[in-house]
């Protein structure tokens, strides 16, 4: 293997990389201008989803309470609800979402409360179904607080203290540090993206360099060329990696800006501060260890070689590009699915896991994004990984290597 003639094949491949469209699309645009375009205008639609169905009282039904009209009328006054009668087919309005939820008052409900017996209040919803919800906790905040007023009246009565009912009161405050939080919040979410972009920024380019050549029929004329066929195909990999490595670079940092803008934004309008605060005040802010996202991207850099690797490999298999891209497109699937399971509650770090390719990888960038440096599994971790990929590139140069795998018909 001579360097300059890798270099020299690296260097014709990025030149041909730069004056195509769709490279430099894949490259720069994807990442950095339609993801993060694409997350705004999801989030900003999810919230005026959600800000206009709140806008909209739900419409709920009354069934039962006529020796009640107290309570019915109460109901009937509260703002965040549109009450009517109950239907027949109640039921199947709910499942129809005609009709967000019913509630159920016992019969001589009034009378209950007067005389202190028990008494029960059903409510019927569209369980999972937004607005449903959103009437149900409506109903259960009405009721709540009519069962609280019943409670001091009655203490009241006994001239109780009113905090005999209830001797002590229950208070959450967050013990971990802005960091933790940061971590647990976006920790599985950026390797993910990181991961997920890494591997679909290879495919485009590995086909292109491999069954487009051999297509095109410009792959003999590169064999005869004085370099050697361990210097073409280390130079065709060093510009499949340069296009994986571009790829994560554009969306770390569009995912930076697109945070601190969001963020900013958020902050602003006083809707980070209406989401994360609690009964008790302000919520912390979440944070990113900047070490642990730098520590992100050295775990990312032996798993992009492995891509490269593997897809340069499928693509030399293929006879054209349309039959390499049927057999990279299912590997899209291979790749998300570990990188999805790092996100599943109870999944920890641990020396098995760490030889996992792809779960590994999230299962440490958790821990890193959250301040956390388990140097044991991370040297296990980028070990292994760098084992697979040196593996994967030599399968990739003795298949380069092999007459029936170039000139397949």
């Amino acid at each position: 293997m001579k360097l300059r003639d890798t270099l020299t094949v690296y260097r014709k491949e990025l030149r041909d990389a730069l004056r195509d469209r769709r490279t430099l699309v894949s490259m720069f645009l994807v990442p950095a201008v339609i993801m993060p375009a694409i997350f705004f205008l999801f989030g900003a639609a999810t919230y005026q989803v959600v800000k206009t169905a709140k806008a909209q009282p739900p419409v709920v039904a009354v069934l039962g309470g006529e020796e009640s009209p107290s309570v019915r009328a109460a109901l009937a006054a509260q703002p965040g609800l549109v009450v009517v009668p109950a239907p027949d087919d109640w039921r199947e309005r709910i499942a129809d979402k005609r009709l967000r939820a019913v509630v159920e008052i016992p019969a001589r409900f009034d009378a209950l409360l007067a005389s202190h017996a028990p008494a029960e209040v059903t409510i019927y919803h569209y369980e999972g179904e937004f607005k449903s919800g959103f009437a149900v906790g409506e109903l259960r905040r009405f009721f709540g607080d009519l069962r609280e007023r019943a409670l001091a009246e009655r203490l009241v009565e006994r001239s109780l203290p009113a905090g005999f009912a209830r001797p002590f009161e229950i208070r959450t405050e967050n013990a971990a540090p802005p960091e933790k939080v940061g971590g647990n919040t976006f920790g599985g979410f950026i390797p993910y993206l990181l991961i997920l972009l890494s591997f679909t920024g290879v495919i485009y380019p590995a086909i292109d360099l491999m069954a487009g050549e051999k297509e095109r029929g410009t792959l003999e004329t590169l064999l005869c060329s004085p370099a050697s066929r361990i210097d073409i195909v280390m130079g065709k990999f060093l510009l499949v990696l340069t296009v994986s490595l571009t790829t994560v670079a554009c969306s770390l940092l569009s995912m930076t800006v697109s945070l601190i803008v969001g963020g900013i934004a958020m902050v602003g309008t006083g809707r980070m501060a209406a989401t994360l605060a609690g009964e008790q005040g302000a919520a912390t802010l979440p944070s990113l260890d900047p070490l642990g996202v730098v520590g992100v991207v050295v775990l990312v850099l032996p798993l992009a070689v492995l891509f490269a690797a593997v897809a340069l490999t499928i693509s030399l298999f293929a006879r054209t590009q349309k039959e390499a891209q049927t057999y990279l497109a299912p590997m899209v699937a291979v790749v998300i699915l570990p990188a999805v399971a790092g996100l599943l509650p109870g999944v920890e770090l641990n020396s098995t896991l760490a030889l996992v390719p792809v779960l590994n990888v999230t299962l440490a960038c958790k821990e890193l994004v959250s301040g956390e440096w388990p140097w044991a599994h991370l040297a296990l971790i980028f070990g292994s990984t760098c084992v697979y990929a040196t593996a994967a590139l030599a399968g990739c140069v003795r298949m380069f290597g092999r007459e029936s795998v170039l000139f397949r018909t």
